[in-house]
C-alpha cells in the first residue's frame, strides 16, 4: 500500500477512534462523579487476608472454631474468670445440657471444607440499605451474616434473601426461623446471660418456660431445628469489647455498662472466619434525628436507641479505621 493510501485509510478512521476514545473517557467521568461505584464481590486472596489480619491491633491470632462444642470438654479448654457475657463460668451444666441436643458443632461442610478463601458479607439492619437493590450482589458472597430477627421476605430486592449464619439471642428470636432463612440456616446464639441458655434448654427439651430475667418476653415456642442451632464462643464478645472497642469488661463503680452491639460482634466474628469481609446496612442516623427510622424494616427510630447500652459512636469510629486500613469494605456509605 501506497504512503498516499496509508494515509487515506488514517483520515477515514481517525474520526471513529475520536468518537470511542470520546466516549471511554465519559464512562469515566460520569463513573467517578457519581455516589460510588456498583458494589461488587472482591476477588479472594488469602495472602493479602493474612496481610491485613496481622495490621490489626488486636494482639490475638485468628480463630475459625466460632462454636462451643461437647467433644472438646469446652469447661477445661476455655476456662475463665468471666461469666456471661465474656466467658462460661458457672453456666457450665446448661452448656452441657444444651450441646449434648445439638447435632453438630461445625460450619456447612460446603464452606468449611471447599473453600480456600472464603468472602463474607456482614448484612447489617440499617435504614441505609433500603432502596438500595443490593440483594443480587448480597446473594454472590460465599457467607451471608444476617442480625437477630431482620426479615428477608419482602426486602429481597434490597437485602437479598441468602443466610449462611444469623447471629440471634432469645428477646430478638423469631419463633419460626424458616419464614426468613434458608432450611440450612444455622442459628447462632449468642448468650449473654444464664436465661439466654436456659430458654434455649427448655426449648430443646420441651420443659416449663421461665420468662423472668428478660427485658423483652422471648418466643415461648421456637420452631428451631437443633441440628441448625449453634452456640457462639463467648471468645469472640470478649475480645470484641476489650481487643477491638477497647472498652471494660467490668465497668467502675457510676461508670456507664457499655456492651458491642450484635453488629460488630458479627464483624469480629467474619474477620476471623472470612478473607473479604464487606458490611451493608451499618451505620445509624445523626443522634438529632431522634424520628429517623433506625432499620430498614419496622418503626423503630432513633428515640429508641436513648438508654441503649452500646456505645454507638464508639464503634462507628472503631468500623471507620477498620475500612481504613483495608480490612473491611462497606458496600454502602449511610
Amino acid at each position: 500500500m501506497t504512503l498516499k493510501a496509508t494515509k487515506t485509510w488514517f483520515l477515514r478512521l481517525l474520526p471513529v477512534v475520536l468518537f470511542f476514545i470520546c466516549y471511554y473517557c465519559s464512562q469515566i467521568y460520569f463513573d467517578s462523579s457519581g455516589n460510588s461505584p456498583q458494589p461488587t464481590v472482591s476477588q479472594c486472596d488469602i495472602n493479602v487476608s493474612k496481610r491485613k489480619w496481622s495490621s490489626l491491633p488486636l494482639n490475638t491470632s485468628r480463630h475459625p472454631e466460632l462454636f462451643l462444642k461437647l467433644e472438646d470438654f469446652f469447661w477445661r479448654q476455655h476456662l475463665s474468670t468471666h461469666s456471661l457475657p465474656y466467658g462460661i463460668k458457672g453456666s457450665e451444666l446448661l452448656l452441657l445440657k444444651v450441646l449434648a441436643v445439638v447435632t453438630s458443632y461445625s460450619m456447612p461442610a460446603n464452606i468449611e471444607s471447599s473453600l480456600e478463601c472464603r468472602t463474607c458479607v456482614v448484612m447489617g439492619n440499617g435504614f441505609s440499605v433500603k432502596n438500595s437493590s443490593l440483594g443480587e450482589i448480597i446473594n454472590k458472597y460465599d457467607v451471608v451474616i444476617r442480625l437477630n430477627d431482620a426479615p428477608v421476605r419482602g426486602f429481597e430486592e434490597d437485602v437479598g434473601n441468602k443466610t449462611t449464619l444469623r447471629l440471634f439471642y432469645p428477646e430478638s428470636a423469631s419463633y419460626n426461623p424458616e419464614i426468613h432463612n434458608d432450611p440450612d440456616t444455622l442459628l447462632v446464639l449468642v448468650p449473654f446471660k444464664q436465661q439466654d441458655l436456659r430458654w434455649l434448654k427448655e426449648i430443646l427439651y420441651n420443659e416449663k418456660r421461665d420468662q423472668k430475667g428478660f427485658w423483652k418476653p422471648p418466643p415461648q415456642i421456637w420452631l428451631g431445628r437443633a441440628s441448625q442451632i449453634r452456640v457462639l464462643d463467648p471468645y469472640f464478645l470478649r475480645l470484641t469489647a476489650s481487643n477491638l472497642l477497647k472498652i471494660p469488661l467490668i465497668p467502675r463503680r457510676q461508670q456507664k455498662l457499655v456492651h458491642p452491639t450484635t453488629g460488630i460482634l458479627a464483624v469480629f466474628v467474619a474477620l476471623h472466619y472470612c478473607d473479604v469481609v464487606h458490611l451493608a446496612g451499618f451505620g445509624y442516623p445523626e443522634n438529632k434525628k431522634m424520628q429517623q427510622a433506625v432499620h430498614y424494616y419496622g418503626q423503630d427510630t432513633m428515640k429508641s436507641m436513648k438508654n441503649s447500652v452500646h456505645d454507638l459512636n464508639l464503634e462507628a469510629r472503631v468500623l471507620k479505621r477498620l475500612e481504613e486500613k483495608g480490612v473491611i469494605s462497606h458496600l454502602l456509605h449511610s
